[in-house]
């Protein structure tokens, strides 16, 4: 049989056994090894089946991914969400839709030290939305808010996401983490004027808290401090090649702690379930790298990116017309499918493809990142939605769906202004050289 063939069925079984609700680190690390053996033979497939996991624990790149996970639980325990919304909500909460501003100020900066839209959305709705229930915020904007919010967990570096992604396409994650900067401003710019749209429409929908001294909004700054000092640490670290993405990850989770020490915000039980927190993500995350890897091996031996990207070249296409076509089919997969399990399964089919059209593979991870957040916001997974959901119990989900609406556009408005100006992705990491 032939081995393209070949690999289009299998690769059909893995999407069966995914919608069956099977592991998805499992269910690509069988059928690769099975797909492998199929078309190679069952040595060179116990082969990979040896080599693999070992050459992934092994690998002291992949360092980053614990010590980002870490950094982001010690942020979490140590009461850094409920710090960054103190301080946005002293800067801007007294403005029209001003609680609403601030939970995406206060997303963004815990997205900084976090790089989760699950944890981000979950933070923060336990922050904000007890806030904008008691000055009468309309039930869906603030839901609408927090979860859309929680979006830029996997955009603003430093991102799970953008580790992966890296991981699978061999991409600096150093680079990765800096073009994904003013995308993250962007759309966070995007998000607060729809808010100033939907406020200036009809004010009840968010009206403004009891009226903040100036003075008050100039001591905010001790409140976010730890977080701003950290970002700018990282980012710029890795900016001037000071050090690696995996340096900067072992920084961040010092300063993590070094912030809530300093603050006494620890003790023995939270330290030890923010370590527990970081041991179980850390082990879900490789062993779904590790089936990546296996499927990518089997991927190769059937040749079926390369065939696919042949054939789809054969219809003389615009290379726009192509990426549409993607963006389609990542919007698709997000309203069925988890964000992690989405990116595993899609970038080593995807990737090749985008390579061969000649676009920039950076510029391609911030995109897809951007497609993939919109699927934590839309029916039936909408993940983001569940989250706000188990915390506004009082609140339908129709009407959180209904909420998160308008930030939806928001990101497709974002995806179009990547696509047509894609320097706001490209331009840092160009400036960064190597």
């Amino acid at each position: 049989m032939n081995p393209f063939v070949i690999g289009l069925i299998f690769i059909g079984i893995l999407l069966i056994l995914l919608f069956l609700r099977m592991p998805v680190g499992l269910a690509m690390a069988l059928i690769g090894f099975i797909g492998f053996a199929f078309i190679t033979n069952l040595g060179g497939a116990y082969g990979q089946l040896r080599i693999v996991p070992m050459s992934i624990a092994a690998n002291y790149d992949l360092c980053v991914i614990p010590l980002f996970m870490l950094m982001g639980s010690l942020a979490y325990h140590s009461g850094l969400s409920h710090d960054l919304y103190c301080g946005a909500y002293k800067c801007v909460g007294d403005l029209p839709g001003g609680l609403a501003i601030a939970t995406i100020l206060g997303c963004c900066g815990f997205a900084a030290v976090c790089g989760s839209t699950l944890a981000t959305a979950a933070t923060m709705g336990m922050v904000a939305l007890p806030e904008m229930k008691k000055y009468n915020y309309d039930p869906a904007l603030a839901t609408g808010t927090v979860s859309s919010g929680g979006s830029l967990g996997i955009l603003i570096p430093p991102s799970s996401i953008f580790i992966i992604y890296g991981i699978l396409t061999e991409q600096s994650i150093s680079r990765l983490f800096i073009s994904g900067i003013f995308p993250g401003i962007l759309l966070a710019s995007l998000f607060i004027t729809v808010i100033c749209v939907q406020v200036k429409i009809n004010p009840k929908l968010g009206p403004p808290s009891e009226r903040i001294p100036f003075i008050e909004k100039l001591r905010a700054i001790k409140y976010m401090w730890p977080v701003l000092t950290l970002f700018l640490v990282i980012m710029s670290g890795l900016y001037m090649g000071v050090f690696t993405a995996t340096e900067a990850a072992g920084v961040g989770a010092f300063g993590a702690l070094l912030a809530g020490l300093i603050k006494k915000r620890f003790t023995r039980q939270n330290l030890i379930a923010a370590l527990l927190e970081t041991m179980r993500s850390t082990a879900m995350i490789f062993v779904v790298v590790i089936g990546a890897m296996i499927f990518g091996y089997f991927l190769t031996a059937s040749r079926f990116t390369t065939e696919l990207a042949n054939f789809i070249a054969g219809f003389n296409l615009s290379r726009y017309v192509i990426f549409a076509g993607i963006i389609a089919v990542y919007m698709i997969l997000g309203c069925l499918m988890d964000t992690l399990a989405m990116v595993i399964l899609t970038v080593p089919i995807f990737y090749p493809l985008i390579v061969k059209m000649g676009f920039d593979p950076i510029w391609f991870g911030v995109v897809m990142v951007l497609v993939t957040e919109m699927g934590v916001i839309t029916p039936p997974v909408g993940m983001n939605v569940y989250v706000v959901h188990g915390i506004a119990k009082d609140v339908p989900m129709f009407t959180i769906f209904r909420g998160a609406m308008p930030f939806f556009i928001m990101m497709m408005l974002c995806v179009v202004l990547l696509t047509i100006f894609p320097q706001i992705t490209t331009f840092l990491p160009n400036l960064m050289g190597g």
